[in-house]
């Protein structure tokens, strides 16, 4: 019997990785009510509980940037691909399109347009709802930890309708009040996807005015860009830095990629013209995964909503013109391969090519593109090379920036999904970590979990240290990888023993428990711990 403080507790053994950029010590950790209590020397003492980690790092739990779990946070299959990774905490809303704030229009659009991203609208949301209802529905659903983003586009649509045209000012004095209220209720920031329709429409003196809300909170502009393409980037990076300098607001980029040489450049413009505060994620692989409609339809096709886009890819003169005109000079068609098609008689094209899956219909590429998307309602996916001109060093560089999050971006529908969802936080740590060394475990830690907890105000979370919310992965570092595969994508990573979510085992010894202590977490000044 020992003769030092009681905890209920303690993960004995390990070296403790904490997240603020230090190298590894070796040191215990104490847990008590959801936090942590002591981190040190603790063999004298005593715990309820109390986990072996000799061997092993102690980590503070890792924060997926950039996830599309929303309606698939308490599925037991997304549990696994992420806790098996050591992954705690998504942030949700991305790309511009989520469920809340939403009206019942919204809500179905966002449910039928990003089907393929997002599948349907969680339950009780199809008529809508607010940010508050949707953090509280995540309230022991699982084990994980969801944030939310107010997403710009699912707003533009529930004021603006799926109208082709800019917003008047009382449109968007009525969208920044939706922002402003989703904040209220515990929104991290703002979210646009302006690759996809309806944000496609939107122009940057709209977005500043409807990101003002965040800049007034702290809060943060997160923007799927307008376009990453070599010849697109740089223009679309210094939109975003407009809409920065505007709005007053910090600037995150989601899945960042591209040249170096590039990109880095632009970055440091940013930084130097951004008040609060420039950063960006990406996961790493060379692949992306999207809708279908988003690579090979151009936005005057999608205007006047969904029912208008489904009839326009009817008709024969569409077809002629995307025959002769759009999809020969879309550089996305010879690499994309189909990963989920709503239309149950096209399930068997998952996991084909593109003009592959035509040439089994007995079809011509146009015909096949446009009958998928028409019985699919454009609920079809897709895994596709992100370009040619981007290489795995320009990767490396990248994730070497002091300005990077770790992100997976993953989207688990279809039977043949990118295999990210299951991988990337894995893949960072056995690969850029153990392989290569573009990190060391001091800088993972930062990058993984302590960045993303800072950036998104996620209260005390990503680090090890008393009085941090109890969120830690226990991992062997020379063990942890990634198995999943283009071929394979389903298959869980492995080398994470112990995995805590404010201070609940939520996998021991490698298992995953069934306890479900994950909740919603509100922007930190709305949070006790």
């Amino acid at each position: 019997m020992t003769d030092g403080p009681a905890y209920d507790l303690v993960v004995r053994g390990g070296s403790v990785v904490d997240g603020s950029g230090a190298e590894p010590r070796r040191a215990d950790v104490a847990v008590s009510g959801g936090t942590v209590a002591a981190v040190g020397d603790l063999r004298d003492a005593a715990a309820a509980v109390e986990l072996d980690a000799t061997g092993t790092y102690v980590l503070p739990g890792f924060i997926d940037a950039h996830s599309h779990a929303d309606a698939l946070l308490a599925d037991p299959r997304v549990q696994e691909a992420y806790l098996c990774q050591g992954v705690t905490t998504l942030v949700l809303g991305q790309d511009g399109l989520g469920f809340a704030p939403t009206d019942a229009a919204a809500a179905g659009y966002v449910s039928r347009y990003f089907a393929a991203v997002d599948g349907p609208a969680p339950a009780g949301f199809a008529g809508g709802g607010t940010v508050d209802v949707l953090l509280r529905s995540y309230d022991g659903a699982g084990a994980l930890n969801a944030a939310l983003l107010v997403p710009a586009g699912s707003v533009r649509y529930a004021v603006v309708g799926p109208a082709a045209r800019p917003a008047t000012a009382t449109e968007v004095d009525r969208m920044a009040g939706l922002v402003a209220d989703g904040l209220v209720e515990g929104a991290v920031g703002v979210s646009t996807g302006l690759d996809y329709v309806p944000g496609v429409f939107a122009d940057a003196s709209e977005l500043a005015a409807v990101c003002a809300p965040a800049a007034a909170v702290g809060g943060v502009y997160v923007s799927h860009l307008r376009g990453y393409s070599a010849a697109r980037i740089e223009h679309s990076l210094a939109e975003a830095a407009q809409i920065g300098r505007a709005s007053g607001v910090a600037v995150h980029v989601s899945h960042l990629h591209g040249r170096a040489a590039v990109v880095e450049p632009a970055l440091e413009r940013m930084v130097r013209e951004v008040e609060h505060g420039v950063s960006f994620d990406s996961y790493p692989y060379l692949r992306g995964s999207s809708i279908l409609a988003m690579l090979l339809l151009p936005p005057d096709l999608q205007q006047g909503g969904l029912e208008a886009t489904l009839d326009r890819l009817a008709d024969p003169t569409v077809r002629h013109r995307l025959r002769s005109e759009v999809l020969p000079a879309n550089g996305y068609v010879p690499s994309i391969r189909l990963s989920f098609l709503r239309a149950p008689e096209l399930a068997w094209a998952e996991g084909m090519g593109l003009e592959q899956a035509a040439r089994a219909a007995a079809s011509d590429l146009t015909d096949f593109v446009c009958d998928a998307l028409v019985a699919c309602e454009l609920a079809v996916g897709c895994v596709f090379e992100n370009g040619p001109d981007r290489t795995e060093e320009d990767l490396r560089q990248l994730l070497r920036s002091p300005l990077h999050l770790a992100s997976s971006d993953a989207i688990f529908l279809g039977s043949a999904p990118h295999p990210r969802g299951w991988g990337s936080f894995a893949r960072l740590l056995a690969r850029h970590v153990g392989g290569l060394g573009d990190w060391t475990w001091g800088a993972a830690a930062w990058h993984l979990s302590g960045h993303a907890a800072e950036r998104f105000q996620l209260g005390r979370r990503g680090r090890v240290e008393p009085g941090a919310v109890a969120d830690l992965a226990v991992l062997d570092p020379a063990a942890v990888t990634d198995r999943a595969t283009y071929e394979s994508p389903r298959e869980p990573a492995t080398g994470v023993r112990h995995v805590l979510v404010a201070g609940v085992p939520v996998v021991e010894h490698g298992r995953l428990t069934v306890a479900r202590p994950g909740r919603g977490i509100r922007r930190s000044q709305r949070l006790d711990r």
